[in-house]
């Protein structure tokens, strides 16, 4: 059974309903002077788009085979994922609660109540509060023990378990039908945090695409931290669609200071550029930092050949409502 197969033979809502478009940043490529090709998963058809969709396909085929009727998940205050799997319980008529931190522990009222977090209180998600998410499934089972949350589902943090990235590794298959028949991908660059979106594309592109290695901007560890992660989550993939060997995990730790969620110069610049260039919103928490790193590594000749690169664009331009100057770190 090949991959596509494999897929197909789990349950999977079709919220995506058709590919995300995938072309070239003709304006940055010159202005790099190297071929850049982007993936918008910031346009998938939901709450104003995002990665998340992708895995909550499979989540929620999950949690309505299981008759759940509370949707339970854990995130930031301005958190994507929150966002989107707010949206889709409301589609589905599911009472969403929401276990937020505030990472920065953060006063300012644009970042309590702008961007996401408006967002997600207009899908009437119940919210509760935490000093950390230290350990996510552990506090959300604790969560509903404590408010007696019947037939309750669980959606890990990002989506990011091993059914959850399945969409990821679907989003490989899309790419390799999109892009152009005529080019070869040196290298795909996405933001690295719950690992989910890197773990999956890097298992399915080995699989259609196996001379394109996937490289993960981490957005809130250093790599000693996230590699774990990332090998843990390919290496439960592989378990679920039998697939024998895995690909290296390959990762740049130098864009996500001061911390997760805290936007500084490098991701500000290259949501300026962008914007600039190109008319695309990035956001300061994911693809500001991870399009900082692809643009630092093309200026400084890092990245081998001159092949095209493509950018996984996934999302989060909600965030941009909630941080203003004040909030930007200026590391550079």
């Amino acid at each position: 059974m090949n991959l596509k197969d494999k897929l197909s033979s789990i349950a999977r809502i079709d919220l995506l309903r058709s590919a995300t478009p995938l072309h070239k940043l003709a304006n940055l490529s010159e202005y790099l002077g190297r071929d850049i090709y982007i993936k918008r998963d910031d346009m998938t058809p939901l709450a104003m788009g995002g990665n998340k969709l992708r895995k909550l396909e499979y989540l929620f085929a999950d949690a309505l085979q299981k008759k759940a009727k509370i949707i339970v998940t854990a995130g930031a205050i301005q958190s994507n994922h929150v966002r989107q799997t707010a949206a889709i319980a409301a589609m589905y008529g599911l009472k969403c609660v929401a276990l937020l931190e505030n990472p920065l522990q953060s006063n300012n009222p644009l970042f309590l109540k702008n961007g996401n977090k408006l967002l997600t209180d207009l899908f009437n998600t119940q919210c509760y509060f935490c000093d950390e998410l230290t350990d996510p499934n552990a506090q959300m089972q604790e969560l509903i023990k404590a408010h007696h949350l019947q037939d309750a589902y669980i959606v890990p943090v990002g989506g990011s378990n091993a059914l959850g990235s399945l969409g990821y590794v679907n989003c490989a298959l899309e790419i390799a039908h999109q892009k152009p028949a005529d080019i070869d991908f040196a290298a795909v660059i996405v933001a690295s945090g719950s690992a989910g979106t890197h773990a999956g594309l890097a298992i399915g592109l080995q699989a259609v695409l196996p001379d394109t290695p996937v490289i993960g901007v981490t957005v809130s560890r250093f790599k000693e931290d996230q590699q774990p992660k990332v090998e843990k989550l390919q290496q439960e993939i592989s378990e679920l669609l039998n697939i024998n060997s895995l690909p290296n995990v390959l990762l740049w730790d130098d864009y996500f200071l001061p911390s997760y969620g805290m936007p500084n110069n490098k991701g500000q610049q290259a949501i300026e550029l962008l914007a600039q260039k190109e008319g695309i919103l990035l956001d300061p928490v994911y693809t500001g930092k991870a399009m900082a790193g692809l643009i630092e590594h093309i200026i400084k000749d890092k990245v081998s050949g001159n092949k095209p690169l493509l950018f996984i664009h996934t999302g989060g331009s909600p965030a941009l409502f909630a941080y203003s100057e004040i909030d930007v770190a200026y590391i550079s």
